[in-house]
């Protein structure tokens, strides 16, 4: 498992470093497979104070899995802490949901096999809109369900993947009433 840590806006002591080392250090006993592990931490300018310390933990694994968690807090030993703990349910909810699949019969080498997915990069905004950022990636061929659980591991809102079933990149999206949707391009 080869871990880096990144920190933005602050200085990253060499306290700091060592507990975040000890926090992540049983990760891998979780999920063997685990490949990468980067903790960024970043102090940020807001309103609220509780939410000015920053840590965001995203791991990837051999079969191209990515887990995102993202805490905010005051202290950044607490940011650390609430953030492990929520990549550790994260790691179970996957589990869970590639044991279910497996009972299922759904092949499993189609599930876990693949190219890795890309990193999400968050853009600025400036005051005009303007592309800041081009962003390259391999799409991995999937089922819309396979692209709600990637979707949901990852905690965003839509994901871009090429559908299995109608050999199209399609685009989907969490709805407000909690249900999802699907865009389906057709060219003219």
């Amino acid at each position: 498992m080869e871990l880096s840590i990144n920190s933005h806006n602050m200085e990253l002591t060499p306290r700091l470093q060592t507990y975040i080392e000890k926090k992540t250090s049983r990760l891998d006993r979780y999920m063997p497979t685990l490949t990468e592990v980067r903790v960024d931490l970043s102090t940020q300018n807001s309103r609220n104070a509780n939410e000015r310390q920053v840590a965001q933990i995203t791991i990837r694994d051999r079969r191209g899995t990515i887990l995102r968690a993202e805490e905010r807090h005051s202290d950044m030993f607490a940011a650390i802490d609430e953030v492990v703990d929520k990549i550790y349910r994260r790691i179970q909810r996957y589990q869970g949901k590639r044991r279910r699949r497996w009972r299922t019969g759904a092949n499993e080498e189609e599930f876990i096999e693949g190219e890795p997915l890309p990193v999400e990069v968050e853009e600025e905004e400036e005051e005009t809109s303007k592309i800041v950022r081009y962003k390259r990636f391999s799409l991995q061929p999937m089922s819309p369900d396979e692209a709600i659980e990637q979707m949901e591991l990852l905690g965003h809102d839509f994901f871009v993947f090429f559908n299995a079933d109608d050999e199209a990149v399609n685009v989907l999206y969490r709805r407000r009433d909690g249900n999802y949707g699907l865009l389906q391009p057709e060219f003219d």
